[in-house]
């Protein structure tokens, strides 16, 4: 059975597969699966419109039939067996999508002093003269977004606060290096969801968040671990189940 993940421009060179916190998520949970997948890029999230109508990513091809958005991809890696999915993994499946990924957002959007490492980042080709004015078009939008999300709108020093109290609860309740986040005998969606929105707050693109994130020792330790945990051996592959309503939500 064929695996076509698509995504987002390669990240390799920066030192990640993918900037999408959610697509890193998709490949560290194919990666400790032991499925094998090819990768189709694209310039911008609707360039896989076709697959997804809401334009975003990512979308898992299985033999052609798309699975969309990173938990509904997880919960067809859970059907399988490939994953553990217990109702405290969803939970914090859940809060690292919404809680964690506010962060990541906020610190690569609106922290002024990552914003032009971000532009650099994700508008590489853009032509020169429409690169002067939709990169922050686009920002002023996803600005609003934060503050809707009750992110920004307090402003920075108060967001920065919050991102350094889940850091230190998150170190706090961090498992041992090598164990899962949930205490399970296998790998579960916690784990993949939490090292999605954690890698990608440690990148060159956010280096304060990111050394904010590396003096948790507790917390980064687990993280390493997870980053270079041993490949499952892979087991059959099922089809996509046809009575399942594919909502799409990121």
């Amino acid at each position: 059975m064929s695996l076509v993940l698509c995504e987002l421009a390669d990240a390799s060179p920066a030192g990640v597969l993918s900037y999408s916190p959610f697509c890193l998520k998709v490949h560290h949970a194919l990666r400790l699966a032991g499925l094998k997948y090819q990768r189709q890029h694209g310039g911008r999230p609707d360039a896989w419109r076709a697959y997804n109508p809401t334009g975003q990513v990512p979308v898992l091809l299985v033999e052609g039939r798309p699975v969309r958005d990173s938990t509904e991809i997880l919960r067809w890696l859970v059907d399988g067996g490939h994953l553990c999915g217990t109702p405290e993994a969803w939970l914090w499946e859940e809060l690292a999508d919404s809680a964690l990924n506010g962060f990541v957002v906020a610190a690569r959007w609106a922290d002024p002093q990552n914003w032009k490492r971000t532009r650099e980042a994700y508008f590489p080709g853009m032509p020169a003269p429409l690169k002067l004015f939709v990169p922050s078009l686009l920002r002023r939008g996803v600005l609003r977004s934060l503050h809707a999300r009750d992110i920004w709108r307090a402003g920075p020093e108060r967001c920065w606060d919050r991102y350094k109290r889940l850091l230190d609860a998150l170190d706090a309740r961090a498992t041992p290096p090598g164990t899962s986040w949930v205490g399970a005998e296998r790998w579960t969606v916690a784990d993949v969801a939490l090292y999605g929105q954690l890698r990608s707050l440690d990148t060159a693109l956010t280096p304060v968040q990111g050394a904010e994130l590396r003096d948790r020792p507790r917390l980064s330790a687990w993280l390493d671990a997870l980053q270079d945990a041993p490949v499952a051996s892979a087991v059959s592959l099922h089809p996509i189940p046809a009575q399942r309503d594919l909502h799409p939500k990121r």
